[in-house]
């Protein structure tokens, strides 16, 4: 088949019934277009006979390309194996459950070909019951003004990618619904588009407000590593010198009071400085500021260290069904960036 020009990474965890059909509207999709492409799917320690199904559509398609984890790792690790197995230089994220619709996806590979690296879909409509709805609008927008990018929906997993983003940013954790903010700060053009939300047609939805609450600490974890990651002290140092120089105010005050206070300035058995407990404060305050700056410098030693160590990978890999993606076919990936997506031209620039 050669290197195809796009690649699907599509994480399954218990979609056996949705499989045969995602597979059947994809090839359909493409059938009118000019790109080679392949399906890599990666199951995440599905139960549910999810792996025989893939086998079957990896025997009698061999654009099918199966990626099994030996237990679930989780979708961040699914799209880090899927990113590492794809070769195609366009890489196109679905879920498996047929909510996002294949008949779009010549919309994020026309924005692909006005020379953006990112494009977010924007499910706009479809969201559901109120319950779902809200948290979804308020975790947007604070995500939203947290980091400066107006996208209006970070969650929604119908994105597609020039090859170089998913080469130079690293998820782990839950850090799948930023991609778009670790692709932002590595200087990478975003665009959004809206596209449909379909009814969920087998099993029933694996999230819940949980999601949510820990979409929130995961913002916190992307803040940081965006903008403090290799420059802690920027952020450690700050705190602690604002804690320790408010408790040396307070320290001086009390300080000042009690001299005042023995030279009969200050009268009042209030100033008398063993009376005052906010004397302890200052000096705790003063503490904690010590240990912000002393952790701000163990964080620059740590970050300093670690630039060169490979971070352990994220998943454990049980079988794999198709070609082993290797330098062979990532330089041919690289030469395939000269073929332009169907109606466009090869020569468009990221504005």
């Amino acid at each position: 088949m050669g290197t195809p020009t796009l690649s699907f990474v599509l994480p399954v965890y218990n979609e056996r019934e949705s499989l045969p059909t995602l597979h059947q509207k994809i090839t359909e999709t493409m059938a009118s277009r000019r790109e080679t492409f392949e399906m890599v799917f990666v199951d995440d320690g599905s139960s549910d006979g999810s792996m025989e199904v893939l086998a079957q559509l990896h025997q009698s398609d061999p654009r099918v390309r199966v990626v099994q984890f030996r237990r679930n790792f989780g979708k961040s690790a699914a799209y880090s194996a899927g990113f590492e197995h794809a070769r195609g230089e366009f890489i196109i994220t679905m879920d498996t459950d047929l909510q996002d619709d294949p008949a779009e996806i010549p919309l994020f590979l026309e924005k692909l070909g006005d020379g953006y690296d990112v494009v977010s879909g924007w499910k706009h409509e479809g969201k559901g019951a109120l319950e779902k709805s809200l948290p979804s609008r308020f975790f947007n927008s604070v995500v939203r003004r947290a980091t400066g990018i107006n996208l209006h929906d970070f969650n929604c997993p119908f994105k597609a990618y020039r090859r170089d983003v998913v080469q130079e940013i690293h998820i782990y954790g839950e850090l799948h619904r930023f991609i778009p903010v670790l692709a932002h700060s590595r200087g990478f053009s975003i665009v959004e588009i809206k596209i449909k939300n379909l009814p969920r047609q087998f099993g029933h939805s694996k999230f819940g407000i949980k999601r949510y609450l820990r979409g929130m600490l995961d913002l916190m974890t992307v803040l940081f590593i965006t903008r403090f990651a290799q420059r802690p002290m920027h952020l450690l140092g700050l705190a602690g010198l604002v804690t320790t120089a408010l408790g040396s105010l307070v320290l001086l005050f009390f300080l000042a009071a009690d001299v005042l206070h023995r030279l009969n300035v200050l009268p009042g058995t209030e100033w008398d400085i063993h009376d005052r407990p906010a004397l302890s404060l200052s000096i705790l305050l003063m503490l904690i500021g010590v240990q912000f700056l002393t952790i701000g410098l163990l964080g620059e030693l740590m970050e300093r260290k670690n630039r060169t160590r490979i971070s352990e990978t994220p998943y454990s890999v049980k079988r794999f069904l198709g070609e082993q993606a290797g330098p062979e076919t990532t330089a041919e990936a690289a030469d395939a960036q000269t073929i332009p997506l169907r109606g466009t031209s090869s020569a468009a620039a990221a504005p």
